[in-house]
């Protein structure tokens, strides 16, 4: 029976990899976005996480669409980057609210109709920044590490009602975030992995798929890395 998912931030990049391989296995998949379409085949609604209220009314539009959310990605997420004696507090804030604080809200919403099902997947993606940290990415690193506490708190509340709450930590990816960074920045980077090269959107996709699938029932509470090694140690 096709599950209803809702996958935040899921009209490109990581989210929209996720979705599609969700899609693909048979559940019934929609996608939040804040600006732009959404995307071809799947059910689009508009919300910025950082509102409570347009939080809710995405939830109400699915759950008319598809039913309750039985699976839960919190993808969606902002970068500003800057070194901490530059960075202004609103810059700092402005990540924290939206990648931290938005995976909150929406987790706090997708828990109410799980709780009555007494099931329900939860996923929530974080960085390799969240353990070995990145210079020019206090606010972003801070938010990513902020998830890990959030959702290992959360499994253990949810446990008990057949409810598992993960994180994948992605390293660096090809998406148009990292396609906007310079050569050099990007050689830098990939020489530190130990496998030599970024990851596709798809993989990090196929590693939440295993997640919210029944074979990983008795998986509560674990931060997946797939970075090629890069966090190894952390």
């Amino acid at each position: 029976m096709a599950r209803s998912v809702l996958i935040t931030g899921g009209n490109r990049g990581i989210g929209l990899a996720i979705a599609r391989e969700l899609s693909a296995a048979g559940d019934a998949v929609a996608v939040t976005y804040r600006s732009g379409e959404p995307p071809e085949g799947l059910f689009g609604v508009r919300c910025d996480v950082t509102s409570a209220e347009e939080v809710d009314a995405a939830f109400e539009k699915v759950e008319a669409e598809q039913g309750p959310v039985e699976v839960l990605v919190a993808n969606a997420g902002i970068t500003r980057d800057t070194l901490l004696p530059m960075m202004k507090e609103e810059t700092f804030t402005e990540v924290i609210d939206t990648n931290l604080t938005g995976a909150y809200r929406v987790a706090k919403r997708a828990v109410k109709g799980m709780l009555r099902m007494r099931r329900g997947r939860i996923v929530l993606i974080s960085s390799v920044v969240a353990l070995s940290g990145s210079a020019g990415q206090t606010n972003y690193a801070a938010a990513k590490a902020g998830m890990i506490g959030f959702a290992r708190s959360l499994a253990r509340e949810l446990g008990s009602r057949g409810i598992t709450v993960n994180v994948v930590a992605p390293g660096f990816v090809e998406t148009d975030m990292t396609a906007s960074l310079d050569a050099a920045h990007v050689e830098r980077i990939r020489s530190n992995i130990p496998l030599g090269r970024m990851a596709t959107p798809g993989e990090i996709a196929r590693v939440v798929k295993f997640l919210v699938s029944d074979d990983a029932a008795y998986i509560t509470g674990a931060v997946i890395p797939v970075d090629g090694g890069l966090g190894m140690g952390h």
